[in-house]
């Protein structure tokens, strides 16, 4: 199925190439070179996914990010840059960033982590779709939705994924590993202190405090639960 995505880098000659692998997956695809740009195009365009370069002109690529997340976006962004320390990383993925990519990268790999992007944020079709409600959570796989007390939440494609994999199997310990692979797939090398950002912000997000948990708990040692003693109720939607 063919994806709007947007393209946000200055080097023309990267933008090309990464225009011309993702044009070939068949995705309809826009090319900006500076932040501002992105942001409009963003703003007043339906997009699939943004492919967003941090270090831009006019406005950089954190701050388009953390734009848009303070606006209720919810369109998956992934991350360049050349920056590669630990935490630059973390800190695109606190500002509302769904994966990060350092450059010197392969197309092959990029086009790889849009596709797993694009697949995890496809939450649409009614086959095997279904409400997970677990205490005051109720989460839409079919809608892409998420409510606490009947309050919505916007959360990014990995946020989701994280929320709904918890949500299957509450009051379970995930590992981060396990976490990783619900969430990230074919990642094997996404750092486990990249989880521990993303629940940072799941939690925030939840209105939850890590030091009394009511929804979110940290298992030293080993990892994350949903807390409730119960199996989820599953409804298909519209029940």
């Amino acid at each position: 199925m063919s994806a709007r995505i947007l393209v946000a880098e200055d080097d023309e000659k990267q933008s090309r190439l990464i225009r011309i692998y993702l044009e070939r997956e068949g995705n309809a695809v826009q090319v900006v070179a500076d932040g501002r740009a992105a942001l409009e195009r963003a703003r007043s365009t339906g997009l699939d996914l943004i492919v967003l370069d941090v270090m831009l002109p006019l406005v950089d690529g954190l701050d388009v990010c953390r734009i848009l997340r303070a606006e209720a976006s919810e369109v998956p962004i992934l991350l360049l840059t050349a920056r590669s320390t630990e935490e630059d990383m973390l800190l695109g993925l606190d500002l509302g960033a769904d994966d990060y990519l350092t450059k010197p990268y392969s197309p092959r790999e990029l086009t790889a982590r849009v596709r797993a992007l694009l697949r995890r944020s496809r939450k649409g079709g009614s086959a095997g779709s279904e409400v997970l409600r677990v205490g005051a959570i109720e989460v839409d796989t079919a809608r892409f939705e998420v409510r606490v007390a009947g309050r919505p939440v916007a959360l990014t494609s990995k946020e989701f994924s994280i929320l709904e994999a918890l949500a299957r199997k509450p009051g379970r310990v995930f590992t981060r590993a396990q976490i990783i692979e619900c969430a990230f797939g074919f990642d094997s090398d996404v750092l486990e202190r990249t989880v521990d950002a993303h629940v940072r912000n799941l939690r925030r997000k939840l209105g939850d405090d890590p030091a009394r948990p009511r929804h979110l708990e940290t298992v030293y040692g080993r990892g994350y639960r949903l807390l409730d003693g119960s199996a989820p109720t599953r409804v298909l939607p519209g029940s």
